[in-house]
C-alpha cells in the first residue's frame, strides 16, 4: 500500500472497528490464532467497561484509512506504571515510522495522566527481532527475561521505558 499523506490523525477506537483491527493484527503474522481471538475479547471487554479503568485505545487512521492502533493501560495496584498491550501497523505499511509515531503518543497521554514508567512485553521468538529492536531504537530497554513463559522456548521479554527523569 502506498503511504499516505501525513494527514494522520488519532481517534478513540469504537466497538464497530473491531473486526478490521482483528482482522489488521491477524494480517501482520505476527499474531497466533489464540493471540487474535484474545485482541477480540480484549476490544469488546474495553468497550463493555475497561475504558472506564482509564485503559486507552486509539486507531491510527489517515481520513478513512486504518492504519494502525495502540491500547494501553495503567498496571493495576501501581502509582504511575502504564503498560502498553498492542501496537499494531498495517502490514504493507510497517517500517514506515507510523508505530514510532504511535508509541510517543501512547508515551505522551501516559505521562500526562500521570505515568512514571511504561512496560511493553514481548516475545523471545526470532521473528519478533524486528520488534524489539523497535523498542530498543525508541529508547526502551530490557528489564526482564522470563524464560519459557509462553512456552517452551519462548521467553517474555519485558522491556521498560522512564516517562520521568529517575
Amino acid at each position: 500500500m502506498k503511504m499516505p499523506k501525513d494527514n494522520f490523525e488519532m481517534v478513540p477506537l469504537l466497538p464497530i472497528h473491531t473486526d478490521d483491527l482483528v482482522t489488521m493484527a491477524d494480517e501482520t503474522g505476527f499474531f497466533k490464532e489464540h493471540e487474535v481471538q484474545a485482541l477480540r475479547e480484549v476490544l469488546d471487554d474495553y468497550h463493555a467497561e475497561n475504558h472506564v479503568y482509564d485503559h486507552k485505545a486509539y486507531l491510527l487512521q489517515d481520513k478513512d484509512q486504518k492504519l494502525g492502533f495502540v491500547y494501553y493501560a495503567p498496571a493495576p495496584m501501581t502509582e504511575g506504571t502504564w503498560q502498553l498491550w498492542w501496537i499494531v501497523v498495517q502490514n504493507d505499511l510497517q517500517g514506515k515510522g507510523l508505530g514510532g509515531r504511535m508509541l510517543k503518543q501512547v508515551e505522551k497521554h501516559a505521562l500526562e495522566l500521570g505515568g512514571r514508567v511504561l512496560f511493553i512485553e514481548t516475545s523471545s521468538q526470532e521473528k519478533y527481532d524486528p520488534t524489539r529492536k523497535f523498542y530498543l531504537k525508541y529508547g526502551y530497554l530490557l528489564e526482564a527475561r522470563m524464560r519459557g513463559f509462553y512456552a517452551a522456548g519462548d521467553d517474555m521479554m519485558v522491556y521498560r521505558k522512564s516517562l520521568v527523569p529517575e
